[in-house]
């Protein structure tokens, strides 16, 4: 089964602390709904610009990016 990556994007200099705040959301969002969802996390791509993201089987997407509504999406492999 394919993995996806949802990717929320942040810029700014605050970036980082409102990505670590909507991975928060995402972690109750996930616990609310009982979603077996156990990768979510940050990655600061420069000092302005800052991801949240979680991960999901291909066949559970759709429904979760109507909700989430993430800016944008990928193909999620272990070592990216």
């Amino acid at each position: 089964m394919r993995k996806l990556k949802l990717i929320w994007d942040f810029h700014g200099p605050d970036a980082s602390k409102i990505a670590e705040h909507h991975e928060i959301h995402l972690k109750e969002y996930i616990q609310l709904e009982k979603l077996n969802i156990t990768i979510t996390g940050i990655e600061n791509l420069s000092n302005i610009h800052t991801i949240a993201f979680l991960v999901i089987d291909e066949n559970k997407m759709k429904p979760i990016r109507d909700v989430l509504k993430p800016h944008r999406g990928q193909v999620y492999t272990e070592n990216a």
